[in-house]
Formats: structure tokens, C-alpha cells, sequence
């Protein structure tokens, strides 16, 4: 088996109050079927817990908090983020190579001792080592169950905003001063990021626009993640690869040439498998030669046989007894490795199939980033620009709108209570 680079990987999923269910299902193993992912329910006693959110669903407990005031969800739309799930990851063969299930428990609760600084262990709702995901490749090449550990980890991304006295109150005072600070539910103020982006000659990189450009929160995750295990005494693994559509593809491309190996092993091993087989059908001496090897006595109506074919027939016998096993044996070994060779053969149909629809979808990208680098980038620098100024007018939008409410709101109960002032 050839020695892969072990390396880290922090990905982020968002999930609004809709789509959070099917997240808690997977992460939580709560689904009655798992056919279609490589999970054996026998090991789901063997996941770990570092914060465990009981019977509760995801969504109560986010409830709770809000009722007691540790969490806010005021202006936020129906279909917001309000759940981040954090999958802490390093290659199958890494935690192989270190003691497998015991080392990987004690490298997620380092990995969770880092997320409680990341987001507040508060604001965790479930961190969890999936240790029931067989890896088949790494298995097929030890042959002994190897098991893919990895951590799932769901949390409330929590901001603290600072809520001041409008200009509407009538203590000139208090006008701009904080009124109260409240636990925000903000995806994008959680993951906004404020560190410049820098060329290789240490010079700051500007946009088109001439605002500057900041590197990707997500990328520091992924900084951070990396320097904090290795920081514990966790090392031999690099940090993962910066993401493109390249470096995707790439991936895939190497999921497949994977595929297609153990698929070749297992085809070559059923051969094997058969050639072994036939021959231990062969029979060394024909029916007829059996039949007509004794010779019936007229008088006894006994048979007798020369010694020579009583010597070849009990040779055969005894063949035949010590050979039946042998070939139930071979049997279930070719029925095996012929499953297995069907099972990969459509697994790889089905990979080969993404990795044409990506790579189809990808083709205008990657053949437009070939010939015209600097337009690419451009293009892409124009994009962020128009989104970042699409969601900066929603979002005036939203607080406009606020505002209409309060002032609704605020000259309603003026009109009821009088002349009370606003405190």
C-alpha cells in the first residue's frame, strides 16, 4: 500500500431551522437505514460524545437558550443561518498509523478543546467521533476492518451586538450610548474576517473597487485548526489544501483512480479465485473407467478389483473427502470476491458519473482560468464585489424596514402612555 501525506481538513455546513433536521440525523445516527454510506451499526456504541445533546432535537435546544436570553434571533429571516456543523478531519490511514481508536478519542478532545474557544462551549450544541464509517480501500489493502474517524461538531455561531439609544429618545444623554448588549445569532458576523490579503512581496491586495481583500474565514479556520493540534503534541499531518475547482476535481480524479485499483485487486482476485477452483473440480479418472474397474464374480456375485484399481480407487476417495471442503471453501471465496467486485463496479459507475458532471459544469471555468488568468480573476473580484454589495443593500433593506416597525411601534405607545419619556 503506498504511504499517502496525511493531512487536516475543517469544512463548514450551514443549515437554516428547515434543513437542520437531516444534519442531526446523520451527526446524532439517528436514521434507521444507512445503506448508502459505508456505516456499520454495530460500532455506532463506539462513537464518542464530547458534548452530547441527549433526547433533545438541535432545534429545542436552541429554543431553550433563546427563551433564557443566551441567544437572539431578533431580525433575523425565516430561512437564516443558525447552525454551523464543524467536520474536524485528518486521512484514515493517520490515525492508523497511531493507535487507531484510541488515538483518535484523545485527538477530537483536543480538537473540541479548540472549538470550545472557537465558539464558546455554550454555544455547542453536539460534538461527536464518528468511529462506525468503514474505510473498504484501506481495508481491501490491509485486509483487516480500518475505520475512518472524524468529528462532527453543530454550534450556534453567536456574536455580541451592542444596541444603542436611538435618537428618538428623549433623554439627549443617552442618545448613542449602549442600551443593552444581546447574544446575535450572525453566521456572516461570526466568519467575517478582518485579515488583509498579502502578494508574495508582502503587499497588500486591493480590489478593482480599491477596497481591500481579506482572507477567507474558513481558510483561518483551517490555520488555526492546524496550528492548535499540532501546538498539543499532535503531529505528523500537514495542513489541508487551500480550495479551488481545480484542486476538486483533482480530488475526485483520485477518489476513482482508487476506485479503479481496488476494483482491479478484487477482479484479479476472483480470477485467482476461479483458477484455483476448476482445477479442484477436476475429476482424474472418468466415470466409465470407475464403472468398469471391478469385475462381478458369477458365482459369489461379488466384484473384485485388481490392485492397482483398488489402489487409484481409494486414492480417489480419499481425495474426494479431503476435497469437498476445499471446493465449498473456494466457492464462497469466489462468491465473495465476485460480490465485492459487482458491489465496486457500481460504486465507481456512480463516481465516474459525478466526476464527468463536475468536470462538465467546471469546463467554461477551468478553460477560461487557462488562456486568460487575469480576466478570471477579475471577473471573480467583480462577482465578490456585486454580491458583497447585494447582501450590504439587503441588509439596509432589513434594518429599514426595522426601523419603519419600531417607529410604528414606538408612536403607538407614545399616543397610549402620554407624555412618558423612553428609558
Amino acid at each position: 500500500m503506498a504511504t499517502e501525506k496525511n493531512m487536516s481538513c475543517a469544512r463548514v455546513q450551514t443549515y437554516s431551522s428547515t434543513k437542520i433536521g437531516a444534519c442531526e440525523r446523520h451527526v446524532e445516527r439517528k436514521n434507521k437505514d444507512y445503506g448508502n454510506v459505508n456505516v456499520e451499526p454495530s460500532r455506532i456504541p463506539m462513537n464518542v460524545h464530547f458534548k452530547d445533546p441527549g433526547e433533545k432535537s438541535y432545534m429545542d435546544i436552541l429554543r431553550e437558550m433563546e427563551d433564557a436570553g443566551e441567544v437572539s434571533r431578533k431580525g433575523l429571516r425565516a430561512d437564516a443561518v443558525l447552525f454551523d456543523e464543524v467536520i474536524f478531519d485528518v486521512n484514515t490511514m493517520y490515525f492508523e498509523e497511531n493507535g487507531g481508536y484510541d488515538f483518535a478519542k484523545r485527538f477530537y478532545a483536543e480538537a473540541y478543546r479548540y472549538a470550545c474557544e472557537k465558539f464558546g462551549k455554550r454555544n455547542i450544541i453536539s460534538a461527536v467521533m464518528h468511529a462506525d464509517e468503514i474505510n473498504m480501500a484501506a481495508s481491501d489493502d490491509l485486509d483487516k476492518p480500518v475505520y475512518h474517524y472524524h468529528m462532527h461538531l453543530v454550534a450556534i455561531p453567536v456574536v455580541e451586538k451592542e444596541v444603542r439609544w436611538s435618537k428618538r429618545c428623549k433623554d439627549p444623554a443617552l442618545v448613542g450610548t449602549v442600551k443593552e448588549v444581546i447574544r446575535q445569532i450572525s453566521h456572516s458576523k461570526k466568519w467575517a474576517s478582518n485579515e488583509p490579503m498579502y502578494d508574495d512581496r508582502g503587499n497588500q491586495i486591493f480590489r478593482a473597487n480599491g477596497k481591500p481583500k481579506y482572507r477567507a474565514s474558513y481558510s483561518i479556520l483551517q490555520d488555526e485548526f492546524y496550528l492548535h493540534m499540532i501546538g498539543h503534541g499532535f503531529t505528523g499531518f500537514d495542513r489541508g489544501m487551500r480550495g479551488s475547482p481545480v484542486e476538486h476535481l483533482s480530488s475526485l480524479q483520485y477518489q476513482i483512480k482508487k476506485d479503479t485499483q481496488r476494483l482491479a485487486d478484487i477482479e484479479q482476485k476472483t480470477k485467482d479465485a476461479e483458477l484455483v477452483y476448476e482445477p479442484a473440480k477436476a475429476i482424474h479418472k472418468t466415470y466409465l473407467e470407475i464403472e468398469e474397474a471391478g469385475k462381478k464374480s458369477s458365482i459369489t456375485g461379488k466384484y473384485s478389483v485388481s490392485k492397482e484399481d483398488y489402489e487409484q480407487l481409494t486414492a480417489l476417495a480419499k481425495e474426494g473427502i479431503s476435497s469437498r471442503g476445499e471446493i465449498d471453501r473456494l466457492q464462497e471465496s469466489e462468491r465473495y470476491y465476485r460480490g465485492l467486485y459487482y458491489d465496486a463496479k457500481n460504486a465507481l459507475g456512480t463516481l465516474q458519473k459525478k466526476y464527468e458532471q463536475l468536470k462538465e459544469k467546471c469546463k467554461p471555468f477551468l478553460e477560461a482560468l487557462e488562456h486568460f488568468p487575469t480576466v478570471v480573476q477579475q471577473f471573480i473580484d467583480t462577482v465578490r464585489d456585486l454580491l458583497f454589495r447585494k447582501a450590504a443593500a439587503e441588509k439596509a433593506e432589513r434594518e429599514r424596514a426595522l426601523a419603519e416597525k419600531r417607529n410604528t411601534y414606538y408612536n403607538r405607545n407614545s399616543r397610549t402612555r402620554g407624555g412618558d419619556y423612553e428609558r
